[in-house]
C-alpha cells in the first residue's frame, strides 16, 4: 500500500506542513473542518464480549464505519479544510498482536479520502499506551506524525497535544517536560500577540461536563485540569476538542468551550456513529454532531451552510 499520497502528509518538526503558515495566518473568512474521534478498530468486538483489555480480533464493522465517514466527507460541498481524528485510531495497545493489522486496515480506509482534504492525527491512549514510553511515542510518530504540533489554517491557530503526557508520563518524564516547554512557548506567543482564534485538539477531555467534576477515567486529574484551563483561557484559547468518552459531552470554563465528541466506532452511550462539523466565523465557533447516515444522505444543514457562506 502506497503511503506517499498527499492525504498522509504527516506533522513533522512540530508543524503540519500541508498548510503554509505564512499564507494561512491571516483571516480570510469563515470556513469549517470535520472532527472525528475513536475509530478504534477492534473495540466493538471487545465491548461485545465484555473484555475491553482484549485487543479485538475482528474489526470489519469499524472499517465500514470509517469508510462511511470518508465517503460522507468526500461528498460535502464546499470541502472542509481538514479532517482531524482525535485519537484511539485502533484498539490494540502498542506491541500487541493485532495492532499492525488494525493500523494497516485503518490506513486503507482513510486513503479513500479526497486528496484535497488533509488528515490531522491526534494520539490517544490506545495509540501510545496508558503510560507511554519513548518507543511507543516514536512508533506513533513514524506511523501518523508528531504527537504534538501546531499549525495555521485560515487565520486560526491550532494546537495538537499529546494528552497521555498529561496523564501518566512516569516512563518518559523528559518527553513530558519537552511538551510542557513547547506548550508554554506556544501559549505565550498566542497571549502576547492576542491571537483571536486559538483551538486545541487532544484525546482525553479536560472535563466532561463541569470544570469542577470529580476525577474519572474519562477526564484529566482535577489539579492538572484547572492549571491547563487557566493557562488556555489566559492565552485566548476558545475551544478544546477531544474524544475518548465515546459519547457526546462538554461544557464551558469562562469563555473556553470544552467539546467532547462521540466515536466513529464503538458507542458507549446513546449517540449514533458520527463526526462533528465545526464552523469558524469571525465572531464565533459553531459545532454540530452529525450521525454518519445523516451526513452521508443529507449533507450539511442549511444554517451551517449559511454560516460558511457568511
Amino acid at each position: 500500500m502506497s503511503e506517499d499520497r498527499e492525504v498522509f502528509v504527516r506533522a513533522r518538526g512540530r508543524t503540519f506542513t500541508f498548510f503554509n503558515a505564512d499564507e494561512e495566518s491571516e483571516w480570510t473568512g469563515p470556513f469549517y473542518f470535520i472532527q472525528g474521534a475513536d475509530p478504534q478498530l477492534g473495540l466493538m468486538k471487545s465491548w461485545a464480549i465484555g473484555n475491553c483489555d482484549f485487543g479485538g480480533d475482528e474489526w470489519n464493522d469499524e472499517v465500514m464505519l470509517t469508510e462511511k465517514a470518508v465517503e460522507a466527507i468526500n461528498n460535502l460541498e464546499p470541502k472542509p479544510k481538514f479532517f482531524v481524528l482525535c485519537g484511539d485510531l485502533v484498539h490494540s495497545m502498542p506491541a500487541t498482536e493485532w495492532k499492525p493489522a488494525q493500523e494497516r486496515d485503518l490506513k486503507t480506509a482513510l486513503l479513500k479520502i479526497n486528496h484535497d482534504i488533509p488528515l490531522v492525527f491526534v494520539s490517544g491512549n490506545h495509540d501510545l499506551g496508558n503510560a507511554p514510553t519513548s518507543k511507543t511515542i516514536q512508533d506513533f510518530s513514524n506511523n501518523w506524525g508528531d504527537d504534538y504540533f501546531s499549525f495555521w489554517v485560515g487565520g486560526v491557530f491550532f494546537l495538537v497535544l499529546n494528552s497521555q503526557l498529561m496523564c501518566d508520563a512516569s516512563k518518559c518524564p523528559e518527553l513530558k517536560e519537552n511538551q510542557e516547554r513547547w506548550l508554554a512557548d506556544q501559549l505565550a506567543v498566542a497571549q502576547q500577540r492576542q491571537y483571536k482564534r486559538v483551538i486545541i485538539f487532544q484525546h482525553i477531555p479536560l472535563f466532561l461536563q463541569n470544570p469542577d467534576e470529580d476525577n474519572t477515567y474519562f477526564n484529566l486529574e482535577k489539579s492538572r485540569r484547572q492549571e491547563l484551563l487557566e493557562k488556555f483561557h489566559k492565552a485566548g484559547v476558545k475551544a478544546v476538542f477531544s474524544g475518548h468518552y465515546h459519547r457526546n459531552a462538554g461544557g464551558n470554563y469562562k469563555d473556553l468551550d470544552m467539546v467532547v465528541t462521540s466515536a466513529i466506532g464503538c458507542q458507549l452511550g446513546d449517540d449514533e456513529h458520527g463526526v462533528r462539523v465545526v464552523v469558524v466565523t469571525k465572531n464565533q465557533i459553531v459545532h454540530r454532531y452529525y450521525s454518519l447516515d445523516k451526513l452521508k444522505n443529507h449533507g450539511l444543514d442549511q444554517d451551517i451552510m449559511d454560516l460558511i457562506k457568511y
